[in-house]
């Protein structure tokens, strides 16, 4: 089924008196005066709706893409420099860190301003320490319900757990002028975070700014429950139009501080130099607006591309063959000035057992076994094939490429497709047609099916019909539960999704959150799967608090073996991704960790231009 495209390219329309026909006389510095130049206009789509810009509350990519060029972090990473390297956004420096990787100080920039908002009551509202550490006590607040709360559970910051529990426990509103030692101001432009265990890469966190951006506190108090449509942030766009799950408009933020292009590439880096040489000492953000449209089928997201309507897209899988044949760019792209970023990403793509469902989950040998030969019923090979059209390797582990703890030679089960061991696997544990209507049932006689949620887009449907294919070959029944992706999300952080297949993507180079996914304290957030096993947790927390190191690497690959062992995810695939951006496109280049990439780009309208 075809989707029609509304057509959202920005064009300028000029009404000239001279074509009503009325003659104006022009003196002669009238004349030499230069038109004024339209706005850069980058226009960008996605294929999943939003859910809101509120960084206490979002976790979906897309949102979070939105949120990255509204608000800022203290800290950043080198746009172009590889591997990835931190550097500050809206700290003076480099965050002093003792020498027990306990305490963290940071000193933000004077002078620093958030957009103009009515909360604001006509002021100009400079950024402060005190911001940061208010935005970090709203993911302790219950009120927010935050998914990214167990982060900062984690870590430990001396007595903000044991606050947030009394909040609870009491029902009481978040006092958040209470002193809590693990997070405060020093003054105006210096906060700190004190730890109660080591945390080596806790700073990490704190360059993540749909996460860790800075929100005022006027702002949440003015919008209240509807904060997830009024972000006001310090970065270098602000929100100017929003249709949810439509389109959305973000505009250069008329407050955003003098800033020039600044990157270190390494020397031997071409496009590096290439692109640094071209962008370098050019006022940040460089485009006027970005223009974001929800395209959910690959077609006509596609078709939007080739017609110019669309500046950068990822390569749909459906029309990878026709765009990067062979992983090389289409000649007739090529010849167009179509230019191509293709690299293996860091994320990964899986599908998880909800460890409390009286069906797939459970710690039994029998449980185990069941989730052990539907992973092993799985062709990744086949959908790397078929339906992802080569975008992809297979993973062996839930820690993806460019992360510490990954090893490319590492080799595993999960990575693992044989259905002769899944049928063997099956049939030891008593999952046997006991019924003769040609499924498999429980070992007690009952039932066994399987219940995957899903989407309802072409994609979503070839990837069903691939799982069909497989469970159908080990008699395992399926049926699929299809729900847009919003409603998915809540239910599968209450525990109310047998299985669910998604993607998540490393927000730095450091493999704790992927193994963060299956620690049994984040059950409710980052655990989808609500696994809890202490052996596990027992590591989990062991190399959290080691320093990069051998024996970190070790600790990892053991924690890593446990998740294998027990399968409460199938880890399938780490994506290869490959994006393409028009002709007038300069200065894109995919970073594995940075969203707010819109502020590092420039659009050439004489080559934007040209028929």
């Amino acid at each position: 089924m075809f989707q029609v495209v509304r057509r959202w390219r920005s064009q300028a329309r000029w009404c000239g008196m001279a074509s009503l026909g009325i003659a104006l006389w022009s003196s002669p510095l009238s004349m030499a005066q230069p038109p004024a130049q339209p706005p850069k206009v980058l226009t960008y789509a996605f294929n999943v709706a939003e859910t809101g810009f509120d960084p206490a509350q979002i976790s979906d990519l897309y949102s979070r893409i939105i949120a990255a060029n509204i608000f800022e972090a203290p800290l950043t990473y080198d746009y172009l420099a590889r591997p990835a390297r931190l550097k500050p956004q809206t700290a003076a420096a480099m965050p002093e860190i003792s020498s027990d990787f306990k305490t963290f100080t940071f000193r933000i920039r004077p002078g620093i301003y958030f957009a103009d908002d009515p909360a604001f009551k006509g002021r100009k509202r400079e950024l402060t320490a005190h911001d940061y550490v208010y935005s970090i006590k709203r993911v302790f607040d219950p009120r927010w319900k935050s998914p990214n709360i167990y982060g900062l559970e984690n870590a430990k910051l001396l007595g903000m757990n044991e606050l947030r529990a009394q909040v609870i426990k009491e029902k009481q509103a978040f006092p958040y002028d209470t002193e809590v030692e693990g997070l405060r101001a020093l003054d105006r432009y210096t906060f700190r975070i004190r730890l109660a265990e080591p945390s080596p890469r806790f700073h990490f966190m704190l360059a993540d700014p749909s996460i860790m951006g800075a929100v005022a506190r006027e702002v949440v108090e003015a919008y209240g429950d509807n904060i997830m449509e009024h972000p006001v942030g310090t970065g270098p766009f602000r929100l100017a139009q929003w249709r949810r799950s439509s389109r959305m408009v973000l505009e250069r933020n008329p407050n955003f501080r003098e800033e020039y292009y600044q990157a270190d590439p390494a020397p031997d880096d071409r496009l590096g130099q290439n692109i640094l040489a071209r962008q370098k000492g050019k006022r940040l953000p460089m485009i006027d607006r970005v223009e974001i449209s929800i395209i959910a089928e690959s077609q006509p997201r596609w078709l939007a591309f080739l017609n110019g309507e669309i500046d950068l897209t990822g390569v749909p899988l459906e029309f990878a063959d026709v765009a990067v044949p062979n992983g090389q760019l289409a000649a007739n792209l090529a010849k167009r000035g179509v230019q191509m970023d293709r690299q293996l990403a860091s994320d990964i793509t899986l599908f998880y057992f909800q460890m409390e469902h009286p069906v797939v989950g459970g710690y039994s040998a029998d449980k185990v076994a069941l989730r052990r030969a539907i992973a092993l019923a799985v062709n990744a090979e086949e959908e790397i094939r078929l339906v992802r059209r080569h975008q992809g390797i297979v993973a062996h582990s839930p820690i993806p490429p460019l992360t510490f703890g990954y090893d490319p030679d590492f080799r595993s089960e999960m990575g693992e497709f044989s259905r002769a061991k899944a049928r063997a696997l099956l049939d030891m544990y008593g999952y046997v047609d006991k019924n003769g209507d040609g499924w498999r049932d429980l070992p007690d006689g009952s039932p066994l099916v399987l219940e995957y949620a899903t989407g309802s887009d072409l994609l979503a449907r070839q990837f069903n019909e691939l799982w069909k294919k497989n469970m159908d070959a080990v008699q395992l029944r399926t049926r699929f539960l299809v729900a847009q992706w919003p409603e998915q999300l809540k239910m599968s952080r209450a525990g109310k999704l047998m299985m669910w297949g998604l993607g998540f993507s490393a927000t730095g180079p450091d493999g704790d959150d992927f193994l963060a996914m299956g620690y049994g304290p984040n059950k409710g957030s980052g655990n989808h799967a609500r696994f809890d096993l202490p052996a596990f947790n027992k590591l989990y927390e062991q190399q959290q608090v080691m320093p990069d190191s051998p024996e970190r690497l070790a600790v990892m690959t053991e924690a890593k073996k446990l998740m294998i062992a027990y399968m409460p995810y199938k880890v399938l695939t780490h994506r290869v991704a490959t994006d393409l951006t028009q002709p007038w496109v300069v200065g894109y280049r995919r970073h594995p960790f940075i969203r707010d990439f819109w502020r590092y780009v420039d659009i050439d309208l004489e080559r934007k231009a040209r028929p």
